[in-house]
């Protein structure tokens, strides 16, 4: 799995290189595009879950452990943290959103039978993992209703709710917008919450947050380090990111609003690190001066954190059903929300059995990396030379959004 995984990625950086040299000032536009902000906060909510709130806390703490693990011994614990959720590895959504947006309309290669099922299979096994991964930690997160260990009852409610929420809101197109902006919102409302309760606790200051994020340059001093799999916790994160990175591709493409190729990338790979830069800053501050989440902040978390598991699924479940033609208007809104929200619910539980591994998804996701590329060289050679522009048809309309189901 290693050598697959390490080849994968070379693969990936090697690919995103191309397409820089072939397409570097391509205007990219997609199908139903709005406005750079809405695109922005669209790709920043759908493209992160719950781990992103919860993970750090539980996390550095093992970084910083080098007699247990003397591989991160390189960067300090805030680095590899970012390392692992920023920057380098946001260009897998890049490429992916890119060849969707310009290249996947002359290829087709994935209106093919049997990749469109593969892709589907992908994307519910990663939305039933989404859920999986919001129902496994709250336990950590919420102690008070529970011993700290084990899911309990309560803890069910609030997943099936945050699936049920997502089901319905998948419904229409329209919601992905509000509930992308209020997330958002929300988060940088969080972010600046809680540094302010440690500055009221007197543990902290605009000279402390400066001189705790300037820590991550650590990351880009050594960023060779974080280009193949450093250990296996390191490699369940890269699978992790190739089984979400064609699904969010495929998502995005549609609300691209016009960006060159270059400016895509700057607003695909520096705009969110610079978000997650900023919280796990603010995160490892509470980790070094040893602050206790109080129950208010706690609930907050878990609040974003839900909010962000709807979002995601939200995406995932509007792209699968689209692709299998298992839409609202087809099926009747009431019917939608039934099936999607059992299949959920059922594909949720084997993940909990330990029936399913994000691994074999994200190794599956490679596989169609390699096929894809296959296909365009046996295939569609001449056609994806001769891209200039975004297809004709994709015209930058922001009244789309508005008209579309």
């Amino acid at each position: 799995m290693t050598l697959w995984l390490s080849t994968g990625l070379i693969f990936t950086f090697a690919a995103i290189a191309l397409i820089l040299y072939k397409w570097w000032d391509v205007r990219c536009i997609g199908v139903t595009p709005v406005r750079t902000f809405t695109f922005i906060a669209i790709l920043f909510t759908s493209g992160l879950d719950v781990g992103l709130i919860m993970f750090p806390l539980t996390e550095f703490g093992g970084y910083g452990d080098l007699s247990a693990s003397p591989e991160y011994g390189f960067a300090n614990p805030l680095a590899i943290e970012f390392g692992f959720w920023a920057f380098l590895i946001w260009g897998f959504y890049f490429l992916t959103c890119f060849y969707f947006a310009i290249i996947e309309p002359r290829v087709k290669f994935f209106e093919i039978p049997l990749v469109k099922v593969i892709n589907n299979v992908v994307i519910i096994g990663t939305c039933a993992f989404t859920a999986y991964l919001l129902l496994a930690n709250l336990p950590w997160y919420l102690p008070q209703l529970g011993d700290g260990e084990s899911v309990v009852p309560a803890f069910y409610v609030i997943v099936f709710a945050a699936i049920g929420l997502a089901v319905y809101s998948s419904s229409k197109i329209k919601y992905v917008r509000i509930l992308s902006i209020g997330s958002s919102v929300l988060f940088l409302t969080l972010i600046a919450g809680m540094w302010l309760r440690a500055f009221a606790l007197g543990k902290g200051s605009p000279g402390d947050f400066f001189g705790t994020v300037g820590l991550i340059g650590e990351y880009f001093s050594n960023l060779h380090h974080f280009v193949l799999p450093i250990n296996d916790y390191h490699e369940f994160y890269l699978f992790w990111w190739f089984s979400w990175s064609i699904m969010i591709g495929q998502f995005t493409a549609r609300f691209v609003s016009g960006l060159r190729t270059w400016q895509l990338l700057i607003a695909m790979l520096v705009v969110p690190s610079i978000a997650i830069g900023v919280w796990f800053t603010v995160l490892y501050h509470y980790h070094e001066q040893g602050l206790n989440i109080a129950a208010f902040t706690n609930l907050a978390m878990i609040s974003v954190g839900v909010l962000m598991v709807v979002n995601s699924l939200d995406s995932l479940i509007r792209l699968y059903t689209d692709n299998l033609n298992l839409t609202a208007q087809r099926l009747g809104r009431a019917n939608y929300v039934v099936f999607n929200f059992l299949a959920m619910v059922g594909l949720t539980m084997l993940f909990q059995l330990d029936f399913l591994r994000i691994q074999w998804v994200g190794a599956l996701v490679i596989g169609l990396y390699f096929a894809c590329f296959a296909y365009i060289l046996a295939n569609k050679r001449a056609q994806v030379a001769a891209i200039k522009a975004s297809p004709k048809e994709n015209t930058l309309d922001f009244r789309k959004i508005e008209l579309a189901s």
